[in-house]
């Protein structure tokens, strides 16, 4: 089974102290470890999360099957308002790319498809953690939503756990890959952009 046949994801952030890179644990609706999002970042570049702010730096997300096979990427290069990142599968051939759009108290990730088309659009709520995903046709094909672990948790660390849930009837592949790598990534993504 690959790892974008599921149509539900549980994204589960691993707490690690002085960390310059994020780092999630993804998990299928069985609870099954599927896969992992890590950041990648080079020597450089952690240097400079030091003296620049980090909404303005580049960033690599690799998602990983339990094999550590690549199965896409998300990218952005240097950046100073609203970023363009792209999507790549994991031949590292460009699927897509999402752009970030200003609304006020409402965070908006358009994603497209290669050529440019509008596959869908990603919104947010205030508190920026629950998500509606539509299609071109601004017909609802998923959501995204925190996934509380308990109040204690989230007092005594920064960690994130979220699931993201897929209409099954959407099944493009290159769209389907572009949209999930969109929506698993959301929280670095947030992140980085701040």
């Amino acid at each position: 089974m690959s790892f974008f046949d599921s149509n539900s994801y549980f994204i589960d952030e691993k707490v690690n102290f002085l960390k310059f890179e994020n780092s999630y644990k993804v998990f299928n609706d069985k609870g099954d470890e599927i896969g992992s999002v890590r950041q990648r970042l080079t020597a450089g570049q952690k240097i400079l999360r030091l003296l620049v702010n980090k909404a303005l730096l580049p960033f690599r997300l690799e998602i990983r099957d339990l094999n550590e096979e690549l199965q896409a990427s998300i990218s952005r290069g240097w950046t100073f308002f609203m970023s363009t990142i792209s999507i790549d599968d994991a031949s590292g051939t460009n699927i897509g790319s999402i752009k970030q759009k200003f609304k006020l108290l409402k965070p908006t990730f358009k994603i497209f498809s290669n050529t440019d088309e509008l596959v869908a659009v990603i919104t947010g709520d205030w508190k920026a953690w629950n998500f509606v995903i539509n299609d071109s046709s601004e017909k609802q094909i998923g959501t995204i939503s925190k996934k509380w672990a308990g109040a204690m948790q989230e007092i005594f660390t920064s960690a994130d756990k979220y699931n993201v849930s897929i209409n099954p009837d959407f099944n493009d592949e290159s769209s389907k890959i572009a949209v999930i790598s969109s929506a698993i990534t959301i929280d670095m993504v947030l992140k980085e952009s701040k």
